[in-house]
């Protein structure tokens, strides 16, 4: 996943020197960058990002403590001490030559009188995004074997890369004119600082690899001069949930392509989406690594309680997704001072597992996760149906937002992917192919900011009756929102399967390989079919008993309540029970 904070001037900046860059460990004053990231164990940052060529720069240098100082947390020219040298040397003065190394406008405090209560307003400087892969990552990474641990360090390279220059290229807007309002694509791209660290905060150091990138706030306009301004960084924000799982999609193909592992979705809380997961890590070893994930799980469950309490319902996704950054900040522990190297925290994690699980749980880790993919691959069919998906993606964000925008359609398009796929590659645009179809078709613009609802009359033409089918499940506050969500998906699903039924029987069947496609769809569409049955007889017999004990109890008569369809199935992708129907993608 992909978390965020903000880099501001002064704590924010001497947060990022003293801490970030040196692996949040202990930097004592006066000790050098580098002595302090060979103390903590972690390698030196790298600069990545288009944007590097403006400022001389090339993917992939070290970064330097003086430019990280200078550009990070001053909003300067990273070579600006030469630039001021020379203006001083060609005879401007100390103010002119500093503000010849500026990109941009000077870092100021705001005193407007316009601001509430005349407060000053810090600029911000940047952005911290944290990227984390999935917790058995995580411990394959510090338990399996050298081979594996460098394998999934460069798969975590490649996804982060990748997914910062989509930020850069297709959500970076620069703000221009009065107030920023206006916005438009930077001109190079975006220029980041990325720091990698090997353990959680916790008080027992646990495996956590993971990078902070910090994104600069200054880029260059797209205008003939090249002139430099900030990035939008609401623009940013509004992306970053389809950017996380952008990164967990490059990072589950990365890994299944290198390795040979395959992914299944883990339920972690009920009723809540799914997390994808390294399909044949044993699951005690998720609960062993995340000592921390288990002291943020128990404070959310206290404000998840107390939002309930103030609002009456569950929370929504954008506030679910604050409620777990407050409970981080609330259980976040003091940084650690006694370094230590990758290879004695390797050492001391396999010593702790094999103590608590046995050896044969930890040697043969690698060997399950690739038996495990053998039988995920057996039964996953790498093909995406993309009107199935265009379905599947707005049922699922109209039931949970009843509003929204782009981003959030490319963001439950990727989970979709993910789902289905297992880390088999997807075909490049396809996310947003699978959104296009949604916005195209079954969506209609609402209100204003480039806002959208799902247009019912398109989900079900010509029949508005069947409308009733989503409708409640938008008040209805008895079941958690993303089941009412999974069920929304299975009745659209489900309808479309039937209208591929009618017409693939109605049509004439045509010669040759064509025809034996046709005959083995409607075979498929026809066992989907009588499992619904079955499943809807069971129903049927469930109620009767239910009904002949209110009978036995309650000699008056009453009207037999009608037999609800089960609609309900796990998300795409998701292993069926005995009993359900099959989820798209697989056989």
């Amino acid at each position: 996943m992909i978390s965020k904070s903000e880099l501001r001037p002064g704590d924010g900046v001497r947060y990022l020197l003293r801490g970030v860059m040196v692996g949040d460990g202990h930097r004592p004053a006066g000790t050098a960058l580098r002595d302090a990231q060979d103390e903590a164990g972690v390698p030196p940052g790298i600069w990545r990002g288009r944007g590097l060529t403006a400022v001389g720069l090339t993917d992939g240098d070290v970064v330097s403590e003086r430019q990280a100082e200078l550009l990070l947390g001053e909003g300067r020219h990273p070579d600006g001490d030469r630039i001021e040298r020379e203006r001083l040397q060609a005879g401007d003065d100390p103010a002119k030559a500093r503000r010849a190394s500026v990109l941009g406008r000077p870092i100021e405090h705001n005193r407007s009188p316009k601001t509430e209560k005349a407060k000053e307003r810090k600029s911000w400087l940047g952005m911290d995004l944290v990227f984390r892969p999935p917790p058995t990552a995580h411990i394959a990474w510090a338990l399996g074997g050298n081979e594996e641990r460098l394998v999934l360090e460069e798969c975590q390279d490649i996804s982060v890369k990748k997914t910062l220059g989509w930020l850069g290229e297709s959500v970076a807007q620069i703000r221009s004119g009065s107030g920023g309002k206006h916005r438009t694509s930077v001109r190079d791209g975006l220029i980041v600082a990325v720091f990698r660290h090997y353990e959680s905060r916790a008080a027992e150091s646990k495996p956590l690899l993971h990078d902070h990138a910090v994104v600069s706030i200054r880029a260059r306009r797209p205008d003939d001069e090249g002139t430099w301004g900030n990035v939008s960084a609401d623009t940013l924000l509004a992306h970053i949930v389809a950017a996380d799982t952008l990164y967990l999609l490059y990072f589950m193909e990365e890994v299944s392509a290198r390795l040979g592992w395959a992914w299944e979705p883990r339920e972690v809380t009920p009723g809540r989406r799914p997390v994808m997961e390294i399909a044949g890590i044993d699951q005690r070893l998720i609960g062993w690594q995340s000592t921390r994930r288990q002291q943020i799980e128990e404070a959310l469950f206290v404000l998840t309680a107390e939002y309930v309490e103030e609002h009456g319902h569950e929370p929504g996704e954008r506030a679910a997704y604050y409620l777990g950054c407050r409970a981080a900040d609330r259980t976040r522990p003091p940084k650690r001072k006694e370094p230590r190297s990758l290879s004695e925290l390797r050492t001391r994690w396999r010593e702790s597992a094999i103590d608590s699980f046995g050896a044969d749980v930890v040697d043969r880790l690698a060997e399950r996760a690739r038996a495990a993919a053998a039988a995920v691959w057996a039964r996953v069919r790498p093909v995406v149906d993309v009107v199935l998906a265009a379905i599947d993606v707005v049922a699922v964000v109209y039931v949970m937002r009843g509003t929204f925008k782009r981003h959030h359609l490319l963001a439950e398009a990727r989970r979709y992917l993910s789902y289905v796929l297992r880390g088999q590659p997807h075909q490049p645009g396809l996310d947003e192919t699978i959104v296009q179809t949604v916005v195209d078709d079954y969506t209609r613009p609402v209100g204003r900011g480039r806002r959208m609802t799902a247009d019912l009359h398109a989900l079900y033409p010509r029949d508005t009756d069947g409308q009733a089918v989503l409708r409640p499940l938008i008040r209805t506050r008895t079941a958690p929102l993303y089941t009412r969500a999974r069920q929304a998906a299975d009745a659209l699903s489900a309808r479309v399967y039937e209208l591929r039924r009618a017409d693939l029987l109605d049509s004439p069947r045509a010669g040759g390989g064509h025809a034996l496609e046709k005959e083995t769809e409607v075979a498929a569409l026809e066992q989907t079919r009588a499992t619904i049955e079955a499943v809807a007889k069971m129903a049927a017999k469930l109620q009767d008993g239910i009904r002949e004990r209110a009978v036995a109890r309650d000699s008056r008569p009453k009207p037999a309540p009608s037999v609800p369809t089960p609609s309900h199935t796990p998300p795409p992708g998701v292993q069926q029970t005995p009993g359900r129907r099959p989820a798209g993608g697989l056989t």
